[in-house]
């Protein structure tokens, strides 16, 4: 039974990326949303850590990862390996193989948001740039050679999730039985702040991008998992640490640039958000009441599919509106043409594309094609 308040929390983090990359090109400073707070625009404080989103997006990752692991299996140790890998080729390849079809058509066309660009100096050809989104090493291409193409860019993160989770059974395997697969973890969550301090502000984007610099994200997530699997809280010490939780996690985010506070600012975001979602893990069966929360649950149910194929509408955009002669009013009518048009598309793809596939893969290569 999915969560809908995990589902809501999907929906921020998506709609803080969505904003975030639609303020990069699109500067919302000189619009009514450039008004003052704290000696920064609002739209700059909103938008600039958008990042924040992805790291909330591990922690969720490793959090239902692991539970629906333990909910599957007994333990961890008896992990079925085939369906585990079923489940996320299911889940991730066609999207995956959507968005770099759709992108190739796109760039054939010669539209610059959909070709290889050499932002370094240094050419990278496609066939490489689409060896690396199915090899999941986008990332490091991005490190080292800048964001070489604009609308596949958004894969860096989803080279984090993969690889981790290509090791997820086997150190499930290996360590599931003991304490062994605890240590891991906090081995873990332990080195990336320093691996990030090591690329502090590094114009590659390494302290972001990279697998040790996103992993304890994820291994936060598995461990809260595990947490939740044998805590609960009562009711009234639940309410006031979602409340908690949420401020700190605001004022977090409005802090600083994660640029500037990337060493222990990520890890302390990916740990507030997984006390939230542990309180959240608590009363799983309500439903959403409210409509706010109801299209947030909407929202983050399709998040998969917005953060992939968001590039796509926003360099369209791009082609017809070019960013610096683009007038302040038009700024605010292409932000939510923006929304609603990725909305609409990654609702088409998901009901008439991903989800019956994803069925479909399951169901073949599984003996039942149940979640």
């Amino acid at each position: 039974m999915r969560n809908y308040k995990i589902d809501v929390l999907r929906g921020i983090c998506i709609l803080l990326v969505l904003f975030h990359h639609f303020n990069i090109p699109y500067k919302l400073h000189d619009t009514f949303l450039g008004v003052h707070i704290f000696g920064e625009s609002l739209s700059t404080l909103i938008a600039r850590n958008g990042n924040y989103g992805v790291t909330m997006f591990f922690v969720i990752s490793g959090f239902l990862i692991t539970q629906h692991t333990l909910q599957r299996s007994s333990s961890l140790a008896q992990i079925n390996f085939k369906d585990f890998y079923i489940r996320r080729i299911a889940r991730i390849m066609p999207c995956l193989v959507l968005l770099v079809t759709v992108v190739t058509m796109l760039g054939s066309f010669g539209l610059k948001p959909f070709l290889n660009q050499a932002p370094n100096d240094i050419e990278v050809s496609y066939g490489l740039t689409v060896l690396s989104a199915f090899s999941f090493w986008m990332n490091i291409l991005i490190i080292q050679y800048g964001w070489v193409n604009y609308a596949l860019g958004v894969l860096w993160s989803l080279s984090v999730e993969e690889v981790f989770y290509l090791v997820f059974p086997i150190l499930c395997l290996l360590l599931g039985r003991s304490q062994g697969f605890i240590l891991f973890l906090l081995a873990v969550i332990c080195y990336a702040p320093y691996f990030r301090s090591l690329h502090f502000a590094e114009q590659s984007g390494a302290y972001l991008y990279h697998y040790f610099s996103s992993f304890d994200g994820i291994a936060i997530g598995c461990l809260t998992a595990l947490i939740a699997q044998k805590f609960q809280l009562n009711g009234k010490i639940n309410s006031f640490l979602i409340l908690f939780m949420c401020l700190l996690m605001v004022g977090l985010y409005l802090y600083a640039p994660i640029k500037e506070v990337s060493t222990w600012g990520i890890s302390i975001f990916a740990l507030l958000s997984a006390v939230l979602i542990f309180c959240f893990a608590q009363n799983p069966q309500a439903a959403a009441q409210s409509k706010m929360s109801k299209a947030l649950v909407w929202i983050g149910q399709r998040s998969y599919e917005m953060y992939l194929f968001h590039l796509i509408v926003l360099g369209l955009i791009k082609v017809f509106y070019f960013p610096k002669q683009t007038l302040p009013t038009e700024k605010l009518i292409l932000l939510p043409v923006f929304l609603i048009a990725t909305f609409i598309l990654s609702w088409a793809i998901e009901k008439y594309y991903s989800a019956p596939l994803n069925l479909k893969i399951r169901t073949i290569l599984m003996k039942s094609g149940r979640r």
